[in-house]
């Protein structure tokens, strides 16, 4: 991108033809669709015990190798865990165990061959049995945490939709929801494809990244809104040249709030993940990421595009770009009039002369509005 561009696109004079590349973002779309839908269907999420119910142990890792206290795990309880990690960093480090919900036998027969083969320090630094602990979740628990996940999920979207609809015309209701469902499927397509684990804390953090998503989009959809007030009654331009421009005028915003709500979670990954090794924040704080980072391309490269091409199926839409068309083809003239009665002349702020004023045959863009 030159200097020239960035620099307009910076201060908000446009530069950059976002709706006449939509095909393109369409296209990218779909792409990342198709493979978020195939690891979601071939690969599934992988859940933690508080959906699917099980046992989870955990030791401070200190020297300990996963693979020899996973080995150990094994030949006490003939079960093999569904997943075995050491999280943290330096004197913080702790080893986790998940499995399928063991007995009390069998956790009780863990805890002793983990103690006698590996001798975990507790937080004293001496051997003891204590420093291993546990905990179990029920299959009935973790089917209850996941149904009322789902009623959670289905809360949002329907109070999304009553706010946006309420918020915004029904044409941008219709293409924030749909980018909405896009932004959840992505991220849903992530984690499958990478096996991130699904716990209540991701739940909470996609609830949380997806308001953010219709919050962009509003502003957005606000300046588009303004941009076009009365665009029916100009030749000026077309109802996509207006909205590309409202893109053009909040694309730096999106994008620096964006950096801003980002720079928190990436402190909270660093410093509550790595060096703390809370599991839970960094379940919170890795959605939220990819949540900030996918937001910015829903808000700024699909949302709109969207917009535009539903406004562009109504009549009066299509009738106004052949419009101005015809009037920049030189085939209509000032004289002619536009919406029934009303003269192009009606909209001073649109028509009077000077440098933004295309003239009849002229192509026109547009700048600041």
């Amino acid at each position: 991108m030159s200097k020239g561009t960035f620099s307009r696109l910076y201060t908000g004079e446009g530069g950059v033809d976002f709706i006449g590349r939509s095909r393109l973002w369409y296209w990218i779309t779909a792409a990342l669709l198709v493979v978020s839908i195939a690891a979601i269907g071939i690969r599934g999420f992988d859940l933690s015990i508080d959906f699917e119910g099980g046992t989870k142990m955990n030791m401070p890792a200190a020297e300990l190798t996963v693979d020899e206290v996973e080995e150990t795990f094994i030949d006490a309880t003939g079960v093999t865990p569904t997943l075995t990690q050491i999280v943290g960093a330096g004197d913080s480090r702790i080893l986790e165990i998940n499995s399928q919900r063991l007995t009390t036998e069998q956790v009780d027969a863990a805890r002793a061959a983990i103690f006698e083969e590996h001798q975990p320090l507790d937080a004293q630094g001496r051997p003891s049995p204590d420093a291993i602990g546990d905990s179990t979740v029920s299959e009935s628990w973790g089917s209850t945490i996941t149904k009322r996940m789902l009623i959670a999920m289905a809360v949002f979207l329907g109070l999304a939709f009553l706010y946006i609809a309420f918020r915004l015309e029904k044409e941008m209701a219709a293409a924030a929801m749909l980018a909405l469902l896009v932004d959840g499927i992505l991220i849903a397509g992530i984690y499958a494809l990478f096996g991130f684990e699904v716990s209540p804390a991701s739940v909470i953090g996609l609830l949380t990244v997806l308001s953010f998503s219709i919050y962009d989009t509003v502003i957005v959809f606000d300046k588009v809104r303004e941009n076009t007030a009365g665009y029916l009654s100009s030749r000026r331009s077309t109802y996509g040249e207006e909205a590309n421009l409202a893109v053009n005028q909040t694309v730096m915003r999106s994008i620096s709030t964006s950096v801003i709500s980002a720079l928190p979670i990436v402190a909270l990954m660093i410093v509550a993940v790595w060096l703390m090794g809370v599991g839970t924040l960094k379940d919170l704080a890795l959605i939220q990421l990819i949540g900030v980072v996918e937001g910015i391309f829903s808000s700024i490269f699909l949302a709109t595009p969207i917009l535009v091409g539903l406004m562009n199926r109504r009549k009066d839409t299509k009738k106004h770009n052949q419009e101005v068309a015809d009037y920049r083809a030189g085939k209509l003239t000032d004289e002619n009039p536009v919406e029934g009665d009303e003269l192009v002349d009606a909209a001073p702020k649109r028509t009077v002369a000077g440098p933004d004023t295309p003239a009849p045959g002229s192509t026109w863009r547009p700048g600041r509005s």
